[in-house]
C-alpha cells in the first residue's frame, strides 16, 4: 500500500445542514461530482466527503453508534496566529462548538479546536515548524 490517503468521509447526520456550514458558511466550494445524497470538497490533493451517517456504518457493515471522542481530528493549518483567530470567529458565528480558545500550545505553535454541527473535530493552527507552498499545502522534509 502506497504512502496516501485520497479521500476523507465524514458521516453527517443531516446533509442539508452540513452543506450550509462548509459551504454556505465556510464558502467552500462543492464539486461537479457531488449527487444529492454525498458532497465532496476537493482540498489540496485530498477529497473531503459529507456523506448521510446512518448510509456510511452500513457501507462498512458496522454499527452507526456514537462513541463520544473518536480519537480523530481534522487539522486545518494557517499562515498566522491572527489567521487561526479569524478562523475561529467564523466559525463561532456559524454556531460550532469551540472546544479550546486559540492560545499558543506547548509545541511552540498556536492553535484552537471546534466541533462542526456533527461534532467532527477541527484542529486550526499556526505552525510555525511546517512550511507551506504557495498552494497553503504543508511540505514536510522526507
Amino acid at each position: 500500500m502506497k504512502q496516501k490517503i485520497n479521500l476523507i468521509t465524514l458521516g453527517v447526520k443531516d446533509l442539508k445542514a452540513s452543506l450550509a456550514f462548509y459551504e454556505g458558511g465556510l464558502g467552500w466550494k462543492k464539486s461537479e461530482q457531488s449527487q444529492e445524497s454525498v458532497a465532496f470538497f476537493q482540498l489540496n490533493g485530498l477529497i473531503l466527503s459529507l456523506f448521510n451517517r446512518r448510509s456510511l456504518a452500513e457501507d462498512a457493515t458496522v454499527e452507526d453508534s456514537p462513541t463520544g471522542f473518536s480519537a480523530l481530528t481534522l487539522a486545518y493549518n494557517t499562515e498566522s496566529e491572527e489567521e487561526v483567530n479569524q478562523v475561529i470567529e467564523t466559525v463561532r458565528k456559524l454556531g460550532a462548538r469551540i472546544l479550546k480558545e486559540p492560545q499558543k500550545v506547548f509545541w511552540g505553535g498556536y492553535s484552537a479546536y471546534f466541533a462542526d454541527p456533527d461534532g467532527h473535530i477541527f484542529e486550526v493552527a499556526f505552525n510555525p515548524y511546517f512550511p507551506m507552498n504557495e498552494k497553503g499545502e504543508v511540505i514536510l522534509p522526507l
